[in-house]
């Protein structure tokens, strides 16, 4: 049976004319003649039954059907894109990975390690896009996961990597920041907070026997990237693993007032939905990254 699916020129035609609102500009983008992405359209608006775009004086306005359908098929196009580009690139000869990562983790303990692994295995490419929440697999083109979180996500397997020990972060230059504070001391300086751990300094103060009523107040940052940029513009003082700021420690841009550390419940997990966990690469990649987060831990 023949699937109910437009052309992919007028879907090109459509996709390009909506982000513009106009035919002229959507006809430079393509190469094509501004009749010829009339004639686009007009067939795929038979198509559908459904009229895409407003004529008015000025040009072309989106209908709201015509608004909706390309909130829908834009992310498609582009996902058609990015594996189009992804074979031409390998003559479908390498094997490729879709990693959903969290941001700072990603950038500060995973890209200087991964040079490592691809010398190791230059037949796997690994994608990586920032994700900081949980989601569905079957809802995207993900293949795994590197998350920070419970490993309790239905239908995955679940491979630990490491817990965060964090320690107070701040800028050398921060007013009444020395070393060798106190917990006491440390909650009279202003507190930056994470979103995506919004306990964290009450857990840390509890651990320090300290009840301090202020412990959640203090500027939101999601990010352990922003917080650390915070901290290091004397904003306050933040609560960050130190392997994730090596850098900025060696350079003397941050300081650890008060080296008491805590260690979260949650942890850093490695995720493979369980249909995909026999893939070749996937075992590899895995393997390899926990024996690199063993012997980071150690």
């Amino acid at each position: 049976m023949r699937k109910k699916i437009p052309t992919t020129a007028a879907l090109l035609a459509f996709d390009a004319a909506a982000r513009h609102e106009s035919f002229t500009r959507a006809a430079d983008e393509l190469a094509l003649t501004q009749g010829a992405v009339c004639r686009q359209i007009a067939a795929l608006e038979d198509f559908l039954g459904v009229a895409l775009f407003r004529r008015t004086r000025r040009g072309v306005q989106l209908t709201e059907a015509g608004a909706s359908y390309s909130r829908r098929i834009a992310p498609r196009l582009a996902a058609i894109e990015r594996d189009t580009l992804a074979v031409m690139a390998h003559h479908g000869a390498t094997s490729a990975i879709e990693l959903a990562v969290v941001p700072t983790f990603a950038t500060r303990w995973l890209l200087p390690r991964l040079s490592d692994f691809q010398k190791q295995n230059p037949d796997i490419v690994i994608n990586m896009t920032t994700r900081t929440r949980p989601f569905l697999f079957d809802e995207t083109e993900f293949d795994a996961a590197i998350y920070f979180g419970d490993a309790g996500w239905p239908g995955t397997e679940a491979h630990f990597l490491m817990r965060e020990h964090s320690v107070p972060i701040c800028s050398p230059t921060l007013p009444q920041a020395h070393a060798d504070m106190t917990p006491a001391e440390i909650a009279r300086l202003p507190l930056l907070q994470q979103t995506t751990r919004p306990y964290a300094w009450r857990h840390w103060f509890t651990s320090a026997g300290i009840d301090f009523p202020g412990d959640m107040t203090g500027a939101r940052l999601e990010l352990f990237s922003m917080l650390a940029q915070a901290a290091a513009m004397s904003m306050g003082v933040a609560l960050i693993p130190p392997f994730l700021i090596r850098r900025e420690l060696d350079s003397g841009e941050l300081m650890i007032p008060c080296d008491r550390s805590f260690a979260s419940e949650r942890a850093y997990y490695f995720i493979i939905p369980e249909r995909k966990a026999e893939r070749p690469a996937l075992g590899r990649f895995r393997q390899w990254l926990v024996a690199e987060a063993g012997a980071s831990a150690a």
